[in-house]
């Protein structure tokens, strides 16, 4: 039986269900810094999310209907591997345990009534991720990977982790300056441009939507958007 004949048996979960810390980089893609008018920070500015926010491939974004402004954000995540405190640079990959697809949802209505980042990012379901977690070592140049998002098949986010600002092995460094990192945290690196926050040609997520994002070599995560009454 083909290999996508067998997986399509199964409902694939969280690669990872209870991590310690979900690490998320902000603006940390020129391209998407321009687009919001900002310009790439020099060391990571980040958001934590908590780990509720975690869904599956094939799951639905679960939104309450008070949200107005649903917004994706393809991103590389790093799972790490090992505890790690003040890693140098040239140490830091080998932290790394693998990587997977991960979808930074985000409320941007929420997000800029409140000026900063957590309630608009911290819903429940508002972090899709998967569909598996393949290995550094299957993985022969991480920062040359090329991203995609489509929503219902239109093309709205096409570049390569090639174009982050702050590369792989310096946000693990500068992230445990900060804080220890731990077995199973997973840091997700940034977006690139095309999210529909500030883009005239682009409308924010609507109920019904399909989610297809797809990074090169760690497979495709498909979620639908699910708009809910609130109570």
């Amino acid at each position: 039986m083909p290999y996508e004949e067998n997986i399509s048996k199964f409902k694939l979960l969280s690669p990872i269900p209870n991590p310690n810390k979900i690490i998320c980089l902000a603006f940390n893609y020129a391209d998407h810094a321009e687009e919001q008018g900002l310009q790439a920070p020099e060391d990571p500015v980040i958001v934590i999310k908590p780990r509720t926010t975690l869904t599956s491939t094939e799951s639905d974004i679960v939104c309450p209907d008070f949200v107005s402004k649903l917004d994706y954000e393809v991103e590389l995540a790093v799972i790490i591997g090992k505890n790690c405190k003040n890693v140098s640079v040239e140490d830091a990959s080998k932290a790394v345990f693998g990587y997977m697809i991960f979808n930074d949802v985000s409320a941007r209505d929420i997000q800029f009534k409140d000026k900063q980042f957590t309630r608009g990012k911290g819903f429940d379901t508002f972090a899709p991720c998967g569909p598996w977690i393949t290995t550094s070592g299957e993985i022969q140049d991480a920062q040359n990977l090329k991203l995609t998002t489509k929503i219902n098949g239109e093309l709205r986010q096409n570049s390569s982790t090639s174009k982050m600002f702050i590369k792989i092995p310096e946000i693990i460094s500068k992230i445990s300056k900060v804080m220890t990192l731990e077995k199973g945290d997973i840091i997700s690196t940034g977006t690139l441009a095309g999210v529909a926050l500030n883009n005239p040609n682009v409308v924010f997520l609507k109920d019904g939507d399909k989610v297809e994002m797809k990074i090169e070599g760690l497979g495709i995560l498909n979620n639908t958007i699910k708009f809910v009454k609130s109570d």
